[in-house]
């Protein structure tokens, strides 16, 4: 009778243990990742990523980092980016039904009968030698105007927050897929071995005006391998739970367990195979490692006081956006693959002519401009992609929400503004039009799966070509759509 691996004694498993199974657990299964700690840092040291797949990148990459500066609620785009003088014209008459068209819109609004035009809040101004023209509430994104891309033609399906978000993060609005930066991970690896390749950090306006909740499937791994989820530093507390020892525990005795403790799961490997055993052997691992690279990380105590102030007066202020800002600049400068900065309070329903999206932009312009101000200045920004944009724009008419005047403009996916800097993008460009009511895209249309591909371009990978097998069919980031944008590269 043949018996299961679980139901053997620790003693019986080990006797079970051939030299075979031994050394493919040890050198097929636990992979670069897991026997970092066991390497030399010298024999790391001499490449600049561990853990990629073969044959990638399919072509030399503009980008080797990312950070993602997600603005959650759905940016205004006829009040930040897109400036469309006839809102001011016919404000308060309805847009024509001839425009309008069959739009899908949100349930709050698709049974309006009134659609009066509703003019940006504040007026636009020509910034920079490229004089692209920004809202005056982004004074310091316009001094980084010749360092930016805006596409005016983003597009989704989506029309609510959840679903939008998921779509570009996964390429699905449906929970459950891999998020962008696990795919990053899982295909081009990491380039240190002291921090995880993702990351995540999340902020909101001061006035918590939005309630939007920050799901942990944005920065899920899906069904690939455990070890490339995005980890999440909070703002308050321990930035990670759990990575300290706890009272009494030195970093010895904590590395005298885990060596024992690494010895029982490569057994198990050996006898199992079970793939996430080795993303637990990896995250061990990563979290003694970090126990030493995290307080180093968040010690401002060597910023240049130029610098703090570049990025505003929130920038100490753990959990703040400009906080955040700084941190990322921080993990770009240590080889972090991918950063998530997520912030909440775009969401306009009924708020948007009482100041709350001034206030929106206060709080996160300066630090968006100082990031990408202060890549440049660190020799960073050329091969480090920044990404400004949220899951949908806001609609050109305004919104009379429960009756209370129209005071907001709900959700729009049929046209919307983003902005890219640096990592192989166009400087001082704009890409895509609209047409006078900021409506319907009338040139270059870019679709969320067109920004998918046209990112992992950037990062030298084929969008098509980077899959993944999972319940009989392969699976990418991009499903089976989008075109990278090469309009838009440099």
């Amino acid at each position: 009778m043949t018996m299961h691996p679980r139901d053997l004694s620790p003693d019986e498993v080990r006797l079970s243990l051939t030299r075979r199974s031994f050394l493919s657990a040890s050198v097929q299964g636990v992979g670069a990742a897991a026997l970092a700690s066991l390497l030399s840092r010298d024999l790391l040291a001499k490449t600049s990523a561990s853990g990629a797949l073969p044959g990638l990148p399919h072509f030399a990459p503009k980008a080797r980092r990312m950070i993602c500066l997600w603005q959650g609620g759905g940016p205004s785009h006829v009040d930040l980016f897109d400036h469309k003088p006839t809102l001011q014209k016919m404000a308060g008459q309805d847009v024509p039904a001839s425009v309008r068209g069959d739009t899908r819109l949100s349930t709050m609004s698709s049974g309006y009968s009134k659609w009066p035009c509703t003019p940006a809040i504040a007026p636009f101004k020509r910034y920079g030698k490229s004089g692209l023209e920004l809202s005056t509430m982004l004074p310091h994104t316009g001094s980084i105007a010749d360092e930016i891309c805006v596409v005016r033609s983003m597009n989704t399906e989506a029309v609510n927050h959840a679903p939008g978000v998921t779509f570009f993060m996964t390429g699905s609005q449906i929970p459950g897929r891999p998020a962008m930066g696990a795919w990053l991970s899982y295909g081009l690896g990491t380039m240190t071995e002291d921090l995880p390749a993702y990351v995540v950090m999340t902020s909101s306006d001061r006035n918590r005006t939005c309630g939007q909740l920050f799901f942990e499937h944005y920065w899920s791994n899906g069904f690939l391998p455990g070890k490339h989820q995005g980890v999440r530093f909070r703002g308050v507390g321990d930035p990670v739970p759990y990575v300290g020892n706890p009272p009494g525990v030195s970093r010895d005795a904590r590395r005298a367990m885990l060596d024992g403790l690494q010895d029982i799961n490569r057994e198990h490997f050996g006898l199992t195979g079970d793939p996430e055993i080795e993303t637990r052997i990896s995250q061990y691992e990563m979290a003694f490692r970090m126990q030493a690279s995290v307080p180093g990380l968040l010690d401002f105590s060597n910023e240049p006081k130029s610098v703090l102030e570049m990025y505003g007066p929130d920038v100490l202020t753990p959990g703040t956006f400009a906080n955040n800002c700084l941190i990322a600049r921080r993990l770009a400068e240590r080889g972090v693959r991918f950063t998530q900065l997520m912030h909440s309070g775009w969401d306009q329903h009924n708020n948007l002519t009482t100041g709350q999206l001034a206030e929106q932009c206060k709080d996160t312009d300066q630090p968006s401009a100082a990031l990408v101000k202060d890549l440049r200045q660190r020799g960073l920004l050329d091969d480090t992609l920044v990404v400004w944009g949220g899951e949908f724009g806001r609609t050109p008419f305004g919104q009379n929400q429960a009756g209370q005047g129209y005071k907001g403009r709900d959700h729009f996916g049929r046209a919307y503004s983003w902005w890219l800097a640096g990592g192989g993008v166009k400087a001082g460009h704009w890409h895509g039009e609209t047409d006078d009511f900021g409506w319907n895209i009338t040139k270059d249309p870019v679709h969320v799966h067109d920004m998918q591909a046209t990112i992992m371009r950037l990062f030298g990978i084929n969008h098509e070509a980077l899959t993944f097998r999972y319940q009989g069919r392969q699976f990418r980031l991009t499903d089976v759509h989008g075109h990278a944008v090469k309009a838009i590269l440099a």
